[in-house]
């Protein structure tokens, strides 16, 4: 079953829209790739328009920028501490923007997209 992205078929009240419109080719969505902790995989994808987009399965390398020395460096990760987007994929090791990762550096805040950049990149906290 196609994943789409359109307005809810239900009003506030509970009522149903009348749509004039069916399913379009362009209103299609897909699933989130899940970036776990794990030997690196990656996928690339066809965009609209023809792009590319690099998407990251598993990853166990994150860029981390360190704010003080204004120098980054890759640093391996070693576990997911908290997921302000889902509190249940800190026990799946799910990676997304916004998670604090503990790296060999200490704790690191992930600011790239890594389902759709193919990068990890972080900042020291």
């Amino acid at each position: 079953m196609a994943i789409i992205q359109s307005r809810s078929k239900r009003k506030a009240s509970g009522a149903r829209y009348t749509s004039t419109l069916s399913k379009r080719k362009h209103m299609i969505g897909r699933l989130s790739s899940m970036t776990k902790i794990g030997e690196t995989k990656q996928k690339s994808i066809r965009t609209k328009g023809g792009g590319q987009k690099d998407r990251l399965l598993s990853v166990n390398i994150a860029n981390v920028m360190d704010p003080k020395t204004k120098k980054a460096s890759k640093v391996k990760i070693k576990d997911v501490l908290e997921n302000t987007a889902n509190r249940y994929y800190v026990r799946r090791d799910i990676i997304t923007k916004g998670t604090i990762i503990e790296t060999e550096k200490g704790k690191a805040k992930v600011t790239s997209r890594p389902g759709q950049d193919g990068t990890v990149n972080a900042v020291l906290m």
